[in-house]
């Protein structure tokens, strides 16, 4: 575990390194406890560095085990080595020298999971973002590229598969039962991207032909017995090469393409050149064991992982500042590649939901910070929703500014011009500005600035000269360090829908730059004026999400009500609808801490209802938008005094209106879309099961009884329906018996495979109430759990603390002191999720003042321990402010 030292590394402060590193030979004899690393570096002087300077390289927790320079040992006095440093203070005067560094490590002991470690006995490696320097002494930062040659030995009976980056260019026994294998990966890469496994695994194996005709072995590891549950990411991996190409003219460039599934994995996978190490969660599949939304995740990933092969890999980042240049952009690319996939708008609206969960909290919370961080303590904390999701937002907005064809111009010029480099976000947009003409340093305000902007709209129609008025106000609210804000350059889509529900084309637009149906929104207040409309329109602002913004509108319900039935942009129509149901809900809690009964417009509740058998709409769009708004979501529009129990009433009572209102609608559409043929993973099927599985809830509110979904639980065919069919049980009829043996028999059937008994936890971890904490102290002691597993982890502790408000927040504070007992105890062996598990008290300043007293306890008695880990103080003292 590494303590904090205090250090704060700055933007500003960057320099080159005065050395550089082309060339690594890295040899591994691998043994559980007692692994040796040798590594042979060609060391080369950077052309005008300081001849002066001292060889300073990175390590974490290392012990030294031998050193020679240029074959030469190296003496006392020509190095120092502790645990976290190798210095040559005088390296050799050749422009060109070698270092040949040993060093010794325990895998089995790693329980960091960061650097080289054993899961379930199968060798692995993480070096995302500073692992590399728990395997050697290594300038270990992004811009440092080297070609790596890897040779691994090992028990041929324990370990016969032995992979690193690249191509194998070698293999072969050995002597006392051992083998090798060689790797070369012929592409520069920073040290963060080094991969090696070993261990015995099961393989399912294809190939893919590439635009140019090349032939490419693809394989996929995973545990013994578990290959078939691999089928559907090999099909992903394959239709993502496909589209890689077709989109964005990028084919893959190695001969063989691996990927390995493990169960202990502090993320979700990792893009290794050519050796993609995944969390085994985001790889294993079929209709028994997963979700929809699991085969959906694993879609998304694997195609994530995969192009980051260009975006990241071949293109790398000059520093941890310009993280967001990889990772938002390849977000960007695998949203594209599964609206493609799948349903254009559907996709969207998931995109807009998870943002304004995760990164909208962000923004308005202590642990605010810009796509682009200009500083930061522990780089592990920054892998954020701001830099992943608003970071892809950024790249959309590009997009959507530029057009089709002027932003594939933009991506083949950032190809070109930078492969094989580490690069900046100003090199990422400089591209862009030199394709399309045009000046983006104000738009650069989306990587500089945090915070969500705000933009306030008015319109008014005058008949008379057939005119509408826009008026719109951008403001962006002071974030931690950053009190004084500039004016964004806001793309703002928008539409103007006439009374028949099509959209109006005006015969003059004046007041601001407008192309393509998007407003350029770049000064404090602009006022747009749309001339030659024969009828008032209802305006629709912000269409697709065009921009990542809160929108204060001045609207009737009325007009809203008409946007949800008639917008052309279906995006827009959710919006619109999901903006009434907040301000009812909102209302509703107002009325109820008040002490007053809620209640809710009947076309408001119609409105909704009427959406389940509208057959125009595709049944994952009615899924969607029958799907009241979180929780989080209520409290985050709110914003301050909150009292979760009181929200959670409202939205309960809410439900209850819709499901009396539309019982006998909702029973007609339910038994309609039963599946009617194989279970197959398409947005098809998992559409009509996501309203199905809707509707079910409804139905188990109006009938009061838990025998809908009793009756689902009991004839599901596959994953999907019957874990929708535990969660209805269990979260509105915790005490019955139906729940009861609905968890029993769940637990009887999946309570050996690891990633099913996750949702088994899960939906105990979400039961609402305060008799939650009590169960999911009970649940510490299965013997499926194990704190640390960080999937088991997340799994309980994790989604309690992060997706059960009314439990979690208990008045008493029990929660909190759960959570910090929890983080303090991980804390001492993986400090990377402890830190990340801490972020659920973020938002703690917007309780009411009884639950913020305690939250802040509870954060104060984890400040107390003096043995923190970096990342956890980090967390911690930022969220403390």
């Amino acid at each position: 575990m590494r303590t904090d030292t205090g250090q704060v590394f700055r933007l500003e402060d960057y320099k080159p390194s005065d050395f550089l590193i082309p060339e690594v030979a890295l040899t591994f004899r691998l043994d559980p406890d007692d692994t040796q690393v040798t590594a042979h570096l060609t060391v080369e002087r950077r052309p005008g560095g300081d001849p002066t300077r001292p060889l300073v390289l990175d390590g974490d927790g290392l012990t030294l085990a031998g050193l020679t320079i240029d074959g030469v040992p190296a003496g006392a006095e020509d190095y120092e080595a502790t645990p976290d440093a190798l210095t040559i203070p005088r390296p050799p005067a050749a422009d060109r020298f070698t270092l040949t560094i040993e060093t010794r490590l325990a895998p089995r002991a790693n329980t960091q999971l960061m650097g080289l470690y054993q899961s379930n006995g199968v060798f692995c490696t993480q070096c995302e973002a500073e692992g590399f320097r728990r395997i050697t002494y290594f300038l270990d930062r992004p811009d440092i590229l080297s070609v790596y040659t890897v040779r691994i030995e090992a028990d041929r009976r324990s370990a016969p598969l032995l992979l690193s980056n690249g191509n194998r260019t070698e293999a072969g026994p050995l002597e006392d039962g051992r083998h090798h294998a060689v790797w070369h990966d012929p592409f520069p890469k920073p040290s963060y991207l080094f991969a090696l496994v070993a261990g015995d695994l099961g393989v399912v194996e294809d190939s893919f032909t590439t635009a140019s005709g090349r032939k490419v072995a693809l394989a996929i590891h995973v545990e013994h017995g578990k290959e078939p549950r691999a089928a559907y990411a090999m099909d992903a991996l394959k239709r993502s090469m496909r589209w890689d190409e077709e989109r964005f003219g990028r084919e893959y460039d190695l001969d063989v393409f691996n990927i390995v599934a493990v169960s202990d994995f502090n993320m979700g996978a990792m893009e290794n050149k050519g050796l993609n190490v995944f969390n085994d969660k985001y790889v294993l599949a079929d209709e028994e064991t997963a979700t929809d939304a699991d085969f959906a995740n694993i879609e998304a990933i694997i195609a994530h992982e995969y192009f980051h092969n260009w975006t990241g890999n071949r293109i790398t980042c000059r520093d941890w500042f310009q993280l967001c240049l990889k990772e938002g952009l390849t977000v960007y690319r695998d949203h594209e590649f599964s609206a493609d996939q799948r349903s254009r708008p559907v996709k969207r609206i998931a995109e807009v939901r998870a943002l304004k969960a995760h990164q909208f909290p962000e923004d308005q919370g202590p642990l605010a910070h810009p796509v682009r961080p200009r500083r930061y303590r522990e780089i592990n904390n920054f892998y954020t929703a701001t830099v992943y999701e608003k970071g892809s937002e950024v790249v959309r907005m590009i997009h959507t500014m530029l057009g089709d064809e002027t932003f594939r111009a933009g991506m083949d010029r950032y190809f070109e011009r930078h492969d094989g480099q580490a690069v900046t976000i100003e090199d990422f947009l400089r591209v862009f500005e030199a394709v399309s003409g045009r000046d983006l340093s104000q738009f650069a305000l989306w990587y500089h600035q945090a915070g969500t902007p705000n933009v306030a709209a008015t319109a008014r129609y005058d008949q008379a000269s057939g005119t509408c008025v826009l008026e719109l106000e951008q403001s962006l609210p002071p974030t931690p360090s950053e009190s004084r804000k500039r004016l964004m350059h806001i793309p703002l889509a928008y539409g103007l829908v006439g009374p028949d529900g099509e959209d109006m084309v005006p015969a003059r637009i004046e007041g601001a730059t407008v192309e393509n149906g998007v407003i350029h929104v770049r000064r404090r207040h602009h006022t747009v004026t749309f001339s030659g409309l024969t009828a008032r329109p209802t305006v629709s602002l912000n269409r697709g999400f065009s921009a990542p913004i809160t929108l204060s509108q001045e609207v009737s319900t009325a007009d809203q009500l008409f946007l949800a039935r008639h917008d052309a942009d279906l995006v827009s129509r959710w919006q619109a609808l999901n903006g009434l149901l907040s301000e009812a809900l909102i209302a509703a809690f107002r009325r109820l801490r008040g002490g007053k009964a809620a209640t809710f417009a009947s076309e408001l509740v119609e409105a909704v209802v009427a959406l389940a058998d509208d057959d125009t709409l595709e049944p994952a769009y009615r899924a969607l938008a029958l799907t009241l708004p979180a929780e989080t979501d209520i409290a985050r529009e709110i914003g301050d005094n909150i009292d979760p129990d009181a929200v959670h009433s409202a939205r309960v009572a809410l439900s209850e209106a819709v499901a009396a209102r539309g019982q006998a609608r909702f029973a007609a559409v339910y038994a309609a879309m039963a599946d009617d043929g194989p279970f197959r993973p398409d947005a098809a099927g998992a559409g009509r099961r996501a309203l199905r599985n809707v509707l079910l809830d409804y139905l188990a509110v109006a009938e009061g009884r838990p025998d809908p979904a009793a009756a689902q639980f009991e004839t599901a065919s596959n994953m999907t329906e019957r874990a929708a069919a535990m969660t209805v049980l269990v979260h509105r009829f915790a005490d019955s018996q139906a729940a009861a043996e609905a968890l029993d028999a769940f637990e009887r059937r999946y309570g050996d495979d690891p990633l099913v008994i996750d949702k088994w936890f899960q939906v105990q971890a979400t039961m609402p109430g305060p008799a939650a904490l009590p169960r999911v102290r009970h649940l510490t002691g299965h013997p499926a759990y194990a704190q640390n597993n960080p999937n088991r982890l997340r799994a309980l502790i994790g989604t309690f603390c992060t997706a059960n408000p009314t439990g979690f927040h208990r008045a008493d504070g029990a929660g909190y002191a759960l959570l910090a007992e929890t983080v303090l105890a991980v804390d001492r062996h993986n400090a990377q999720v402890a830190a990340r598990l801490a972020t659920a008290l973020r938002s703690w300043r917007s309780l009411e003042p009884g639950r913020r007293g305690k939250a802040r306890e509870a954060l104060l008695s984890v400040a107390a321990e003096k043995a923190l880990s970096r990342d956890l103080r980090d967390i911690v003292e930022r969220t403390l402010g």
